[in-house]
C-alpha cells in the first residue's frame, strides 16, 4: 500500500516545531517535484519552510488541501515501540504523527499521481505548513504569499483528525507572557524594595474575574460544549528565596474565544487591568515595570460561508457535520483570508500528543477516497 509507505517515510522524521525542518521538507518535495506540479518552497522569517504545490490551472479558484508537517515531542512519554518508526500492531499503525497529522499528509501525497491524470478544470493546491504545534506560527506566512501565486481558493479542507466528520467552527486562541519587574531588597526591610509577585497576584485575580464575567454574561455560542470564551492564568512564577524581595515575576495567560470575540480583544482587557494595577502601585509609591509578549495567536473558525463545503464532505464521508469544537486549527486563518474552510481528516483527536499514537489503515483508505471524491466534485 503506497500510502502506508509514504506515511512510514513521513513519521521517520522527528519534525519538531521551532527546529529546522529541512528534512521533512525534502521528504515531501521528493514526492511533489515531478512534471505537472508547480512547487513553491516558501521560507518563513525564522528560516523554516512552508510548501505549496499546485496542479491544474492556477489562475482559477480551486480546492486547497492543507496540513501541518510538524509534530509534538515524545519527551517524557513511554512508548511501546520507536515513535519515529511506523509499527503495525494488530490493526493499528503506530508512530508519532500518525493521527496528528501525517496520516492526512500521506493521503494528500498519495493523491498526486491521480491528480496528474485527471482533466482538472479547476486547480488542486496542497499546502504543507510548519510550526503549527507552537501556535500556528508558520501558516500565516504561507497565506500571505497566496495572492501572488494562485487565485484565491474556493474552499480549503484542513485535515486535522476528526474521524472524517466535517467540523464547521472552532475557538480562537491567544497566549501571552507577562513579565513584571520590581526592585529587590532584603525581606527585613520591605520599604526598600518592590515585590513583583504582588501585582502578578492581583492580575491573576483580575483574570479570574474577567473569566467569570464571560461565563456569567457571555457572549455565548451554544454550538460549543463550553459556550463562552475562556481565560486563565496558567503559569505564575517569581522570586528566588524567602528572604529576598522578589524582583521578577512571570505569568502565562491564555484566552480561547468563540467566533464572536477576538482573542486579541480579550487579552486587551487583561492589559487594561495590568495598566490599572500599575497606576495604583505608582500612586502608592510602589512602581513596577511590565511587558506583554504574544506567544501564539490564531482566530476562531467561523461557520460563515462553509455550509456548502461541509455539506459536500458529509455526503462523501457519510459522517454527520460537527458544528463546533473547542480546540483550534489553522482553518481559522484560512477563513480569515477569505477562503471558506472546514476541518475534516482521518484519525481521532483523542490520540494526538499521546504515547503510542496510531491510525487505522482503513482510516487512511477512507481519507484517500474522500479526497478523490471531493476533487471530482469540485475540480472536474
Amino acid at each position: 500500500m503506497m500510502m502506508t509507505e509514504i506515511l512510514a517515510e513521513l513519521v521517520s522524521v522527528p519534525s519538531l516545531p521551532g527546529t529546522p525542518n529541512d528534512r521533512i521538507t525534502d521528504v515531501i518535495c521528493g514526492r511533489l517535484d515531478v512534471p505537472g506540479v508547480t512547487l513553491h518552497r516558501l521560507a518563513t522569517p525564522e528560516g523554516r519552510w512552508n510548501l505549496l504545490a499546485s496542479i491544474g490551472p492556477a489562475d482559477l479558484p480551486g480546492l486547497m488541501l492543507s496540513g501541518h508537517s510538524d509534530v509534538v515531542s515524545t519527551e517524557g512519554q513511554e512508548w511501546d515501540s520507536d515513535p519515529f518508526c511506523l509499527t503495525e500492531v494488530e490493526d493499528r499503525l503506530v508512530a508519532r504523527g500518525t493521527s496528528d497529522m501525517k496520516g492526512f499528509l500521506a493521503a494528500m501525497l498519495d493523491l498526486v499521481p491521480d491528480l496528474l491524470q485527471m482533466p482538472l478544470k479547476r486547480p488542486v493546491h496542497l499546502a504543507f505548513s510548519c510550526d503549527e504545534e507552537i501556535g500556528c506560527r508558520g501558516v500565516p506566512h504561507l497565506i500571505a504569499r497566496l495572492p501572488e501565486l494562485i487565485a484565491r481558493p474556493a474552499g480549503c479542507v484542513v485535515g486535522e483528525p476528526s474521524d472524517l466528520h466535517p467540523v464547521r467552527a472552532h475557538k480562537g486562541k491567544q497566549s501571552v507572557e507577562i513579565r513584571l519587574e520590581g526592585r529587590p531588597g532584603h525581606s527585613s526591610d520591605p520599604a526598600q524594595g518592590v515585590n513583583a509577585i504582588y501585582p502578578a497576584a492581583r492580575l491573576a485575580l483580575e483574570v479570574e474575574n474577567i473569566a467569570a464575567a464571560f461565563a456569567a454574561m457571555g457572549p455565548f455560542d451554544q454550538g460549543f460544549t463550553t459556550p463562552n470564551s475562556t481565560l486563565q492564568a496558567g503559569v505564575i512564577q517569581g522570586g528566588v528565596a524567602v528572604n529576598i524581595i522578589p524582583e521578577h515575576a512571570r505569568m502565562l495567560i491564555e484566552a480561547r474565544t468563540i467566533p464572536a470575540q477576538s482573542p486579541a480583544d480579550v487579552i486587551a482587557r487583561v492589559s487594561a487591568a495590568l495598566d490599572h494595577i500599575g497606576a495604583s502601585a505608582k500612586a502608592a509609591g510602589r512602581p513596577f515595570r511590565s511587558t506583554i509578549e504574544v506567544l501564539a495567536s490564531y482566530p476562531a473558525l467561523s461557520p460563515r460561508g462553509n455550509e456548502e463545503l461541509a455539506g459536500l464532505l458529509s455526503q462523501i464521508t457519510g459522517q454527520p457535520i460537527i458544528q463546533a469544537v473547542s480546540y483550534g486549527t489553522e482553518a481559522g486563518l484560512f477563513a480569515q483570508a477569505g477562503i471558506p474552510s472546514v476541518v475534516c481528516g482521518p484519525g481521532n483527536i483523542s490520540r494526538a500528543h499521546r504515547a503510542n499514537e496510531f491510525i487505522h489503515p482503513q482510516e487512511l483508505s477512507a481519507c484517500a477516497d474522500m479526497l478523490r471524491k471531493i476533487v471530482s466534485r469540485n475540480c472536474l
